[in-house]
């Protein structure tokens, strides 16, 4: 009895807490749970980019503002992109992944770690980071990744309005994004069909290595009838990607259709709003812990109730 009433407990402790991206969290605060001697540390973990203009502008200013948030912690950094690091290795400059900054953090003596990825959807490059971090989770007391840039509904929303907010209705807008080709590029549909549904019937979303594809976005743009076309990179750095295929082939392949182009040679990563949503879903795992499904289930199983969401 005083199991099942405990259960009952943490159960109403969870769904107390407001919802953040459709998964439950319960309060728990990382810097109370430190004690005497104990370390704490950021890990930034980008993708990275070959391309030191787009890095300065991006990478580089988002892991100032964090550092700002965070003073008083210490702050590392690791690229996920193999070729990014061999690239930049060959020309002396070094990167670590993120299993090996994490491995040197716990040389160095850290003990509580928070993690914040630049990544743009919760996609094969998270999966390979919740892998390293499982790797290790058993050499630290305490371990918190930040969501990607989109993760709940609001998310999306956000974005949404921070990149809409100067456009015009004559002219479309093509946001390109990398892509992927595993269920996660739904993510990149779901953008295209929160855009359309908040009114915003002259933007478009296609992938370079993805779904939806260039016929995809090509199909819609040209039933909009609009002639005018400003491509922009819906990644957080305008890297090689964004200055070989949209504003080299993407951009080529539209012209040739008649349409006027022009690119918008910006990464997400340069867009104060965008950079602010990252420092605040990192904030947010600072006073919050996941339930994972297991923990809920095995609530469900002993109290046969449901969670419900409270926004």
């Amino acid at each position: 009895m005083k199991k099942l009433i405990s259960s009952v407990v943490l159960l109403l402790m969870v769904i107390s807490v407001s919802s953040h991206g459709g998964s439950k969290f319960e309060h728990s605060d990382f810097f109370k749970g430190m004690g005497a001697g104990d370390k704490s540390a950021v890990l930034m973990v980008h993708f990275g980019t070959t391309h030191a203009d787009t890095r300065e502008k991006t990478i580089d200013v988002l892991n100032a503002k964090v550092k700002q948030a965070f003073p008083d912690l210490e702050q590392r950094e690791a690229y996920t992109s193999r070729i990014v690091i061999k690239r930049l290795g060959d020309k002396g400059i070094r990167k670590q992944n993120p299993l090996e900054a994490l491995q040197q953090l716990k040389s160095d003596g850290y003990t509580h770690i928070l993690i914040q990825p630049s990544t743009i959807i919760d996609g094969v490059e998270m999966e390979s980071l919740y892998s390293n971090v499982d790797e290790v989770r058993g050499l630290f007391k305490d371990i918190r990744i930040g969501d990607p840039l989109l993760y709940s509904p609001d998310d999306y929303e956000k974005v949404i309005d921070a990149l809409t907010q100067h456009y015009d209705n004559t002219t479309a807008y093509v946001w390109v994004g990398h892509g992927t080709y595993d269920a996660t590029t739904a993510q990149y549909a779901m953008l295209d069909y929160m855009l359309k549904s908040k009114g915003h019937t002259n933007c478009f979303v296609g992938t370079i290595e993805g779904y939806p594809e260039y016929d995809d976005m090509l199909a819609q743009l040209k039933a909009s009838g609009l002639k005018k076309v400003v491509l922009i990179p819906f990644m957080f750095v305008a890297g090689e990607h964004a200055k070989n295929d949209i504003a080299g082939d993407w951009k080529e392949d539209l012209e040739k259709e008649g349409y006027t182009v022009e690119v918008r040679m910006q990464g997400l990563g340069e867009n104060p709003c965008i950079q602010d949503m990252y420092v605040s879903h990192l904030k947010f795992k600072t006073n919050h812990r996941k339930v994972g499904i297991m923990e809920k289930k095995a609530l469900y199983q002993k109290t046969g109730e449901k969670m419900h969401s409270h926004h």
